[in-house]
């Protein structure tokens, strides 16, 4: 059951890669809490993503020579894509706490660097009785494979829920998310589950959001056929549907 769990999430693999592809664009307006971005559907972006939202400040330059190396910048917030427009991008801001409000002009970016991601061990809502102990380890790997990932020791967040915290408050405390992805220093929680519908077993993998607890990114499969699992076993392990 965990290879069938594991190569399913294979197929889901290149959507999150996705998702998380560097983005940078501005802010055109601010409606409320309604941000209105220049990002548009030829720039790929996507209802579910997280940006960072930040103020370019002062440069800073070489101490000998002077020469501009770049810009401060103040972090403002975050900017949860809602809407794509074939014009613009239409988000939701969630501010950081005593920090300034945002204004036309103010950036927005899906960091280039590797985004820091933990794997919680399995939620079974399908009553399998199986073993899925492997499961995070698998899925873990396969993110970091892709090095678009930072994967969390997964041994660590095993041991994080086995001393007390549950996977299920992720879901539903946004204030546990923050402060275990505090506790773990990660961006986002992926949150493996496996439910049963109408005869049929599927995996549903969600990210939640560890700097502000929402949960924005989800996909749903059912589980890959046996057969499927094969070519990742070496000839002396036991066959599949052991």
């Amino acid at each position: 059951m965990s290879d069938r769990i594991g190569a399913t999430f294979g197929f889901m693999l290149k959507d999150f890669v996705e998702a998380f592809e560097p983005l940078e664009g501005i802010v055109l307006e601010i409606e409320g809490d309604r941000l209105y971005l220049d990002l548009t559907e030829r720039d790929k972006v996507r209802a579910g993503q997280e940006l960072t939202v930040f103020r370019k400040g002062d440069a800073f330059r070489h101490p000998l020579t002077g020469k501009p190396l770049g810009n401060y910048e103040d972090l403002l917030g975050y900017a949860q894509v809602r809407r794509v427009d074939a014009r613009f991008s239409e988000a939701l801001f969630i501010a950081i706490p005593g920090r300034t409000e945002p204004r036309p002009e103010d950036g927005v970016r899906i960091t280039r660097g590797r985004i820091k991601v933990a794997v919680t061990p399995l939620v079974d809502l399908a009553s399998s009785g199986a073993d899925l102990r492997r499961v995070p380890f698998l899925i873990s790997t396969a993110l970091d494979r892709t090095k678009r990932f930072q994967v969390a020791d997964p041994l660590t967040v095993v041991e994080m829920f086995a001393n007390g915290a549950r996977v299920e408050e992720l879901l539903a405390r946004p204030s546990t998310a923050i402060s275990s992805g505090k506790a773990l220093d990660v961006a986002w929680w992926v949150v493996p589950i496996l439910i049963q519908r109408a005869g049929l077993t599927y995996l549903d993998t969600t990210w939640i959001s560890g700097l502000t607890g929402t949960a924005l990114l989800s996909r749903r499969l059912s589980l890959a056929p046996p057969e499927a699992t094969a070519e990742q076993r070496f000839s002396w392990e036991p066959a599949v549907e052991d």
